[in-house]
């Protein structure tokens, strides 16, 4: 069933365990993650990027996620993951999804204020759920201390945002990143600043750029050919402690394509005489199955739907 994720959301940072939001691109990648939900009696997020929203269009993914949605026991909402613009944060209401981001983050702070404040006003009147960012996203081992204080979330503001903008999620930053190269060092998250944060404000707070890339997974994509030095994510013992401290929202999208590319390349390598092509798409979208229920797993989901 399609559904609005905010009582979710609440109920999962009351009881201390998180939804993932899953990135999908295509009718494959959209159905593992559906049925993986579903296999695990859990509630979660379909998300899309504005890249997949121009390779899919607007109207087909939300027709392809109702379609699949209406069929599952299973909570899903559809998500539009770090919407740019106002205008493409409306289009997405507009088409059917229940939940959007507006992402001006990297506007200044008061710019963010007001532009996730008109998407909520316009959200919010037609039943949508809306997520936010405040700070920008990267490796803080890298950083120095003024570097840091400029990028990671400020808890002051972040006070100020949630109040005053009255959005219903509120994504921060706390030394992840997006992308398969998240540190170059030791993995390290501000954990205190994310429990000033959570201490202060009543919002489900969510991780992004929260991917693990488990050092199996990469090492099996690089037996069949992929080159990924240096690859490294966000440990699954420190997204846990994250979750103990209020994150309700993780993202995942980068373990996904990891082990969508493992798989791929394995088959490619393995099976040369393979000729139709629904079979390929079908060994990829059962690797993300598997590793969707796995990361439902980590998150504490299983079993809340």
């Amino acid at each position: 069933m399609l559904v609005n994720p905010k009582p979710w959301l609440v109920r999962a940072r009351a009881e201390g365990w998180a939804l993932g939001g899953f990135n999908a691109y295509d009718l494959e990648s959209a159905r593992a993650v559906i049925q993986a939900g579903a296999d695990e009696k859990a509630p979660l997020l379909l998300q899309t990027s504005e890249g997949a929203v121009k390779h899919m269009g607007l109207a087909a993914a939300v027709a392809i996620v109702r379609v699949l949605a209406d069929a599952s026991a299973a909570p899903v909402a559809l998500h539009l993951d770090h919407g740019k613009s106002e205008e493409l944060a409306r289009a997405a209401v507009d088409a059917g999804y229940t939940s959007v981001m507006i992402d001006a983050s990297r506007q200044t702070y008061d710019e963010n204020m007001r532009a996730t404040a008109h998407v909520v006003e316009y959200a919010h009147a037609r039943g949508v759920h809306v997520e936010a960012e405040l700070g920008t996203l990267g490796g803080i081992e890298d950083l120095g201390e003024s570097e840091v204080r400029s990028m990671l979330t400020d808890p002051d503001q972040a006070v100020r945002f949630a109040r005053e903008t009255g959005v219903d999620a509120l994504a921060i930053a706390i030394g992840t990143s997006h992308g398969a190269y998240k540190f170059k060092g030791t993995p390290h998250l501000d954990l205190e600043r994310l429990d000033d944060i959570a201490g202060r404000i009543p919002q489900p707070i969510v991780l992004h750029g929260a991917s693990s890339m488990e050092a199996d997974a990469i090492a099996f994509a690089e037996r069949y050919g992929a080159r990924l030095p240096h690859a490294q994510g966000i440990p699954p013992e420190l997204i846990r402690q994250a979750i103990a401290r209020g994150v309700a929202k993780v993202n995942t999208d980068s373990d996904l394509r990891l082990a969508a590319l493992g798989r791929l390349r394995q088959v490619l390598t393995e099976r040369p005489d393979l000729f139709n092509l629904y079979e390929l798409m079908g060994e990829i979208e059962g690797a993300i199955r598997t590793e969707t229920a796995a990361r439902i797993r980590m998150l504490g989901g299983s079993g809340k739907a």
